[in-house]
């Protein structure tokens, strides 16, 4: 039981996640609503089940990578939910960024079902995750956290515990992308007012990311908003909002003022008005060219 496990949610983070654990020896059992996407793995050794519920067996691990707090609900909630079929003792690791508020009921109901509930949220793009250079996250019971560390090593270059408390985590992740997203905005304006300056935005952000903000967030999304480059992308404008939206939900729980997220929020909603759904998130950065009156 040990160097098994299920993966349910096989998007472009769950597909590179679940191809490093069967590279790692995991004998693997994934699930997908889109049966299709589960191909390659099952052409790797991986097994595919019929039901996201068959992804579960009593004491066993499971990973989920999903879109938000319903589609994570969805899959661990009823008679042949993830909680249920866990348990004894099985481990529900959560991966998707979703509101701590919503971690904290999952765990309560995995507790009265007798599974359990790890958050595990991670940073890093696709292309991150196929090298298994994400940034895990992780909090929950310390006993699980063990039992799960080695798959968590065979798909990242880092993890970080933020203790016991089922929602630390998650509320670590959202601090993440509130800075992610508050930096895509401060370098699209900074290189908007170059650009209008008569200074090439493309040598300030090399200059940038080179010295005063020479780190992975500056210099990768530094780059997509200098070239005014927003596909492919690798997280989707809608999946930004979402975020941001529990960001600014988790700091009135608070009562943590946070008026920068509310203004990179109203950015990512006006470029969903404008029709830009299918861009990275990164292209929330053309609402600042848009009111600089550059096309």
């Amino acid at each position: 039981m040990a160097n098994e496990a299920g993966f349910i949610g096989l998007g472009a983070m769950g597909m590179a996640i679940s191809a490093n654990l069967v590279a790692a020896g995991t004998k693997l059992c994934v699930y997908n609503r889109t049966a299709a996407k589960a191909a390659p793995l099952v052409a790797k050794g991986a097994v595919q089940a019929r039901t996201a519920g068959e992804a579960a067996v009593p004491g066993g691990i499971v990973f989920t990578m999903l879109s938000d707090d319903s589609a994570v609900r969805s899959v661990t909630e009823g008679d042949n939910g993830l909680a249920a079929r866990l348990a004894p003792g099985g481990i529900h690791v959560s991966m998707s960024t979703i509101s701590p508020a919503t971690a904290r009921e999952l765990a309560r109901y995995h507790a009265e079902r007798g599974s359990i509930y790890l958050a595990s949220p991670v940073f890093g793009r696709p292309e991150n995750a196929e090298k298994k250079q994400l940034v895990v996250c992780v909090s929950g019971a310390g006993a699980a956290k063990e039992r799960v560390r080695p798959m968590h090593e065979a798909i990242g270059r880092a993890i970080y515990d933020f203790g016991e408390t089922p929602d630390a985590a998650n509320v670590a992740k959202l601090a993440g992308n509130f800075l992610i997203g508050a930096a895509i905005e401060s370098m699209a304006e900074a290189f908007t007012m170059a650009e209008k300056s008569g200074v090439d935005r493309l040598k300030l952000a090399q200059m940038l990311t080179q010295t005063l903000f020479a780190s992975p967030v500056f210099q990768n999304y530094g780059s997509m908003v200098a070239e005014k480059r927003h596909l492919p992308a690798g997280f989707k404008l809608p999946l930004g909002l979402k975020d941001f939206d529990l960001v600014l939900t988790t700091a009135s729980e608070a009562r943590a003022p946070m008026p920068i997220a509310g203004l990179v929020k109203n950015r990512l909603l006006a470029a969903l008005a404008k029709g830009r759904e299918e861009l990275d998130w990164s292209g929330l950065a053309l609402g600042v060219l848009d009111e600089a009156g550059i096309k």
